[in-house]
């Protein structure tokens, strides 16, 4: 019923690293060829840790997007947007908070992972309790069918799910809703609306789910329904109500295995980073200075590769052929530490001028990024009062 949409953010957090790139941009590079692609700057999240600094967030979110396109992301193929610039985020936010259970949002996994971990910051804010809400409106807002998220961010797509099902289930029975129901159906025509009628009784008696995809096909393909027909018969096929809000699945993106040049996880906050435009020469050092196994003390000691940070950086950027070489040469000492970086840098170095190349004209003229991102602030504006429309309607909001 809803378009398959794939919808996306990212809290401003300025440059980005190749752990971001390897984690989350190149998927989404991917996706953007695949379906109609939302991507946002998440800078209201970004005040439920920062709300005691904002000056740092305007700066972040220009040069966070900068990287966005240095990645690839094309504003042709994909909706660039900022967050706070749809200010209907923050209404259907607050809509849903009327009909959140307050557990829902306590149960949240990373709400406690994050008190802990950022314990140097005051975290008891309704903010921060809230932003899972936040995160589900921003979702829900654009009727969206898949989130690409890593099996950390799983739980927060099931609230998603769970607030997207309570809402079609309080506000989706409509007055005259059976008799709406049939007169859609009658649009169908004959013929599909009795295949129509098949299908919902397969399902909803013998729980085929074959019967509910095939259903939502026929919707989909159905010139002749407007879009809350189409949610009705979509509703009437599930259950009983009217689908207001989608429930979007989640889709799960490999986990980044980008270390950082100590072997940990690449993070700026553990100063391991290499940023997705460094200067050249900085990687060829950071990469040089790398450690390695820790028992090739001497240029003449064999070593073994599953001990050595830089190992991690070969499954990365090397091929099947150069991983070989690299392996027998630490095992037989054949090589030294060196020269095992070598095709790493190369490779990193390669990667990072398309990058550049992407990203100069941007920097040679900032108002072409303000532009684009106004235009698709524009676009993301125009599908968000389309769902505030029905949301209001539905909760009795729409007076005339």
């Amino acid at each position: 019923m809803f378009p398959e949409r794939v919808v996306s953010g990212m809290r401003p957090t300025g440059a980005l690293h190749l752990g971001h790139y390897h984690g989350a941009l190149k998927n989404w590079v991917r996706l953007q060829s695949e379906y109609p692609c939302f991507f946002f700057v998440a800078d209201w999240h970004a005040l439920t840790t920062h709300y005691d600094s904002p000056d740092v967030i305007e700066a972040s979110v220009w040069e966070m997007v900068i990287d966005w396109l240095a990645a690839g992301i094309d504003p042709k193929q994909s909706v660039l947007f900022i967050q706070s610039r749809v200010p209907e985020h923050a209404e259907l936010h607050l809509l849903l908070s009327m009909c959140t259970p307050l557990g829902w949002l306590e149960r949240v996994p990373t709400y406690k992972d994050q008190q802990e971990k950022l314990a140097d910051r005051d975290l008891a804010t309704y903010g921060f309790l809230g932003y899972p809400l936040l995160q589900s409106a921003d979702i829900l807002m654009y009727r969206a069918a898949y989130v690409p998220v890593g099996e950390d961010q799983v739980p927060h797509i099931e609230l998603t799910r769970e607030v997207g099902r309570r809402f079609n289930h309080l506000f989706g029975r409509e007055p005259g809703f059976e008799d709406k129901v049939r007169d859609a159906q009658a649009r169908l025509g004959s013929r599909d609306a009795r295949r129509y009628g098949e299908l919902r009784t397969r399902y909803q008696e013998q729980g085929d789910a074959t019967a509910l995809q095939h259903g939502r096909a026929l919707l989909d393909a159905s010139s002749k329904l407007g879009q809350a027909d189409r949610e009705r018969l979509s509703g009437w096929l599930e259950g009983s109500r009217r689908l207001i809000l989608s429930e979007p699945r989640a889709l799960l993106t490999e986990a980044s295995r980008m270390p950082g040049i100590d072997g940990q996880k690449m993070s700026k906050s553990y100063g391991n980073a290499i940023a997705m435009r460094e200067d050249p020469a900085a990687v060829t050092r950071k990469i040089r200075t790398m450690p390695t196994d820790p028992a090739r003390v001497r240029r003449t000691d064999a070593g073994e590769p599953n001990r050595c940070p830089v190992w991690q950086l070969h499954q990365v950027y090397s091929t099947e052929q150069t991983r070989e070489w690299a392996a027998a040469g630490c095992r037989s000492a054949g090589i030294g530490c060196l020269e095992c970086k070598q095709p790493v840098i190369d490779a990193v170095l390669r990667e990072q001028q398309s990058f550049h190349e992407r990203a100069q004209p941007y920097l040679d003229d900032p108002t072409l990024v303000r532009a684009m991102m106004a235009d698709g602030c524009d676009k993301a504006r125009e599908l968000a009062r389309d769902t505030m429309r029905d949301v209001r309607e539905a909760m009795g909001l729409a007076y005339r």
